[in-house]
């Protein structure tokens, strides 16, 4: 069969496709891509490549697109669904790569890492404008408890971290499990010294991060977002980071990639990574192999395991 890589994807996982199937590796967007699907008969993509209903529509002989990750925001899963066409991704993959960018982020504010090394380049020796805060002791507000969510706890309580857990879909024995304390979300927001954010961008948590919650943090606080852009209102979070309601933020998500202005970008007590939470070599060999095992089971007429659009199927 024809497979259809649009992104980026680690060699590996490449050569795990061509062992059984033709593989063309193009980087393809839009209408070229919307006018080159017919041909085939799996699509691979990172999050680059947006898989629009209208492409989908022209998808004649597509049976499944594989997401090389965890996020599906960039493909129409309802469109696909509706169509027979399966959805799959590798959630597992890169999961400790976000949970490290998360206490990589999450050091830099606590140590000012990211004002000391641009004073340093300035010429200038701020040592005494840089004094920091430990985490050992600090309380860790988890918002969201899937794999990430629980990778990221782990490593907080090896840090000596308290532990709190906010998800609509976390029970008190998997906060448990987690070394963490369920929570509502209010309490999360008002309690915790570092929150850290590990949903999906979806109609129920589009700007969930708005000003109601941000004002529930101490003026102590710092808020990181590892997960999607569109989860945090970004002109309220930017209003309360400038006026000095909270601490500072760590952003590695935006609503537009790349944001055109990033008003972020004035402001020193925030630190910016261009959505590299997922972007370390041993993750993107993980992620990819997943993704590729995926479409080859569905192609071979198996049951994939990580199945998005699983109960969503009209066949």
């Amino acid at each position: 069969m024809k497979i259809l890589v649009t992104d980026e994807v680690a060699e590996e996982a490449l050569n795990l496709l061509k062992e059984k199937h033709e593989v063309t590796f193009e980087e393809l967007r839009g209408d070229d891509l919307a006018r080159e699907i017919g041909k085939y008969n799996a699509l691979m993509v990172r999050s680059a490549t947006k898989v629009t209903k209208d492409i989908i529509e022209k998808a004649e002989n597509l049976k499944v697109i594989g997401r090389a990750g965890i996020g599906v925001d960039n493909i129409d899963v309802k469109a696909a669904s509706e169509k027979g066409i399966y959805v799959v991704n590798s959630p597992t993959g890169t999961t400790r790569s976000v949970a490290e960018l998360t206490f990589a982020l999450m050091f830099a504010l606590a140590r000012k890492i990211h004002i000391a090394d641009k004073t340093m380049k300035q010429g200038e020796w701020a040592k005494k404008k840089l004094k920091g805060i430990e985490l050992l002791g600090k309380t860790l507000g988890l918002i969201g408890s899937g794999n990430i969510a629980q990778e990221v706890a782990k490593i907080a309580n090896c840090l000596g971290m308290k532990v709190l857990v906010y998800s609509p879909h976390c029970t008190e024995e998997k906060a448990r499990k987690m070394g963490a304390e369920l929570k509502t979300i209010e309490e999360i927001f008002s309690q915790s010294d570092f929150i850290s954010l590990h949903i999906p961008k979806t109609d129920e948590t589009y700007h969930m991060i708005g000003e109601k919650l941000l004002s529930l943090m101490k003026p102590t606080a710092y808020l990181i977002n590892v997960a999607r852009g569109g989860v945090v209102d970004e002109e309220a979070l930017y209003k309360f980071l400038k006026e000095g309601k909270i601490a500072g933020a760590a952003i590695d998500v935006y609503e537009k990639e790349p944001p055109e202005e990033n008003p972020f970008a004035s402001l020193d007590n925030v630190v910016l990574t261009p959505h590299i939470g997922a972007s370390t070599k041993e993750g993107q060999v993980r992620a990819g192999i997943i993704c590729a095992e995926q479409i080859l089971k569905v192609l071979d007429g198996k049951e994939p395991d990580f199945w998005v659009n699983k109960g969503m199927m009209i066949k």
